[in-house]
């Protein structure tokens, strides 16, 4: 899973991807979704508007992963950053939580409308917006600037939960790491193929959009 982005007119970005990797990144991003939970709906009556003013947990998620996605603001050394962090994820983590539900769902809906191309196709030969997918054939998905910076913060979540349910270290993660040492036979193994290729997309879209 080599593909990488490529940068297109208008700030945008693209790449190719097989069925396999289209299939691995939707089933992935599906199940941030699930993990960050569904947005809160307004109840019948009651004003939209109040919605957005509503206060947000107190307290971190219990959820290791949750944790990871919605840290600490300010720390927990003492009582007083703990009080910190604890009002401002009062008034942020709702939002935060939209933001990155919004992110993921372009993610999901970019990958389904994806265009078939020819084996073959470079990214730049495709057209402009999300690309439906060829059986057998790669195909090319090209994402607005906009949507380059909602695949961007997916990205950097399923690489921050995946991470966490592997317990990743700085130090798994260098050349010489143990990430890159597993055996074939160590069940973490495809979890861990999937981050690695997760990262190198990540870092080849930030490359791209730096350009």
């Amino acid at each position: 899973m080599a593909g990488h982005f490529e940068a297109t007119p208008g700030g945008g970005a693209a790449v190719a991807l097989d069925e396999v990797e289209i299939a691995i990144l939707r089933s992935l991003a599906v199940q941030l979704l699930e993990l960050i939970g569904p947005g809160d709906e307004p109840a019948e009556g009651e004003d939209p508007l109040a919605a957005l003013f509503t206060e947000g947990p107190s307290e971190p998620p219990a959820d290791p992963a949750l944790a990871r996605l919605f840290p600490e603001a300010y720390g927990d050394e003492d009582d007083e950053l703990r009080a910190a962090s604890s009002e401002f994820r009062r008034f942020t983590e709702n939002d935060l939580r939209t933001r990155k539900r919004e992110d993921a769902l372009v993610v999901v809906r970019t990958l389904d409308a994806l265009t078939p191309q020819p084996e073959g196709a470079s990214p730049g030969d495709s057209g402009k917006g999300g690309g439906g997918q060829q059986e057998g054939a790669a195909a090319v998905l090209t994402l607005t600037a906009d949507e380059c910076r909602n695949w961007l913060g997916t990205l950097n979540d399923l690489r921050l939960t995946i991470g966490t349910r592997l317990e990743v270290s700085d130090e798994d993660e260098g050349d010489e790491g143990s990430l890159y040492r597993l055996p074939d036979s160590d069940p973490r193994k495809p979890m861990v193929m999937a981050y690695l290729w997760l990262g190198a997309l990540q870092e080849t879209l930030v490359e791209t959009l730096m350009r």
